[in-house]
């Protein structure tokens, strides 16, 4: 019988030599139905007990009898060998995702008045601190000159009293007048002065009132659809102007196991060397590819009804391939095993006394080995009872 071998990281096949079908008869259950075809099932049924301890061949038996009979008539039959590798072994938990913009912001506005000039247009980037609304303020720009005015009148009022303390301390010293005349005078002085003070109060208070007639963006981000126009009425009870979202960076909302939960907080840690625990990739649907980010978030309370913690995954977005509100696929990294053994999970067979695999061996005789999986991750596992290159029948 003609066999391959393949390596795990690429389809390169290599001619070896012939495995003798009456040895492989004996211990592989894998080609069992290609012996029955060329011999009689009872005949092959006697094999297992011919065999040895570990499921090789044994040296005699009624395996060495009876398969000689039928392996003339046996064509050739092709098998695929793989070798086990041995490296690190990344083991992910997959789950559904949510993409959300880290911040997402109603603007409204803060006075009712009417639009005047709006300097954005829907789906534009803008800056934090970009004009976005210039709305009417002309009654604020005639009250803070009227503020204005006031406090130079009551700051004139304020130098007369001071002259007239200044008048009245100077009797005083030649006691023309008495020492309550000076003490009127202070408290004019005194009151003046809180006047003056309550008028720049107030033009502090037209001037923020003045300044919520332009409108900039709180932070940077992606302009929405925008509901105003020149001319609209607008207030702070209405509804929101547009909306801006920030699109770089970006997050993705998950769920985690509760059993997971200890790894999730080890991972917000941050691992140390070759560990990737923490490390979260999002599959995009519709073979968009995949971004790889970090676990930024782990929820402080396990929801009772379902078993799961919320988390959140950081990632950047710079090309815009996450979308708030899109559905992906979110794959994180729990545990790192170093040096691991990793095979096809289709070279392994569970059968009555086990887990096991097929190793071809010395001679080219296939032989049974028990083996038990550590670690399951899409087309791979990790198996202990094996050691790094040796061939396994796929």
């Amino acid at each position: 019988m003609n066999r391959q071998e393949t390596d795990l990281n690429g389809p390169r096949l290599t001619r070896l030599a012939a495995l003798r079908p009456a040895e492989i008869g004996a211990v592989s259950l894998l080609l069992v139905g290609c012996l029955l075809a060329g011999c009689g099932a009872r005949d092959a049924a006697p094999a297992a007990p011919g065999a040895g301890a570990s499921g090789a061949p044994a040296a005699s038996g009624p395996v060495a009898a009876a398969a000689p009979a039928s392996a003339a008539s046996m064509p050739p039959v092709s098998v695929t060998l793989v070798r086990a590798q041995v490296r690190d072994f990344t083991i992910a938990l997959e789950a559904s995702g949510t993409v959300a913009a880290l911040s997402s912001v109603d603007i409204k506005p803060q006075i009712s008045a009417q639009v005047l000039a709006v300097h954005v247009k829907e789906g534009q980037f803008v800056e934090r601190g970009a004009p976005l609304f210039t709305l009417d303020a002309r009654v604020d720009a005639a009250n803070l000159k009227k503020a204005e005015a006031q406090l130079l009148k009551d700051e004139a009022s304020l130098a007369d009293a001071r002259r007239q303390l200044a008048r009245s301390q100077d009797l005083l010293a030649k006691n023309f007048v008495s020492q309550g005349a000076v003490d009127t005078a202070q408290a004019n002085v005194d009151g003046q002065q809180a006047v003056v003070a309550a008028d720049r109060a107030a033009i502090d208070a037209v001037k923020a009132q003045l300044s919520f007639a332009r409108i900039a963006a709180p932070s940077a981000g992606r302009v929405g659809q925008i509901a105003v126009y020149p001319g609209s009425s607008v207030s702070p009870n209405g509804a929101a102007m547009l909306t801006l979202t920030q699109i770089n960076p970006m997050a993705v909302a998950f769920s985690l196991p509760q059993r997971q939960l200890g790894d999730a907080l080890a991972a917000l840690k941050g691992g140390a060397g070759k560990d990737a625990r923490g490390l979260v990739t999002a599959v995009l649907p519709d073979g968009l590819g995949q971004r790889q980010g970090k676990l930024v978030f782990v929820d402080s309370a396990v929801d009772a009804s379902s078993g799961t913690v919320k988390a959140k995954a950081q990632f950047d977005n710079k090309d815009q391939a996450l979308w708030p509100g899109a559905y992906v696929t979110v794959k994180m990294a729990v545990q790192t095993l170093p040096d691991a053994v990793v095979v096809p999970q289709a070279a392994i067979v569970q059968g009555a006394r086990g887990t096991a695999v097929f190793i071809a061996g010395p001679g080219n005789v296939a032989a049974i080995r028990p083996v038990k999986v550590l670690a399951q991750a899409g087309t791979e596992a990790v198996l202990s009872g094996l050691k790094g290159g040796e061939r396994i029948v796929m």
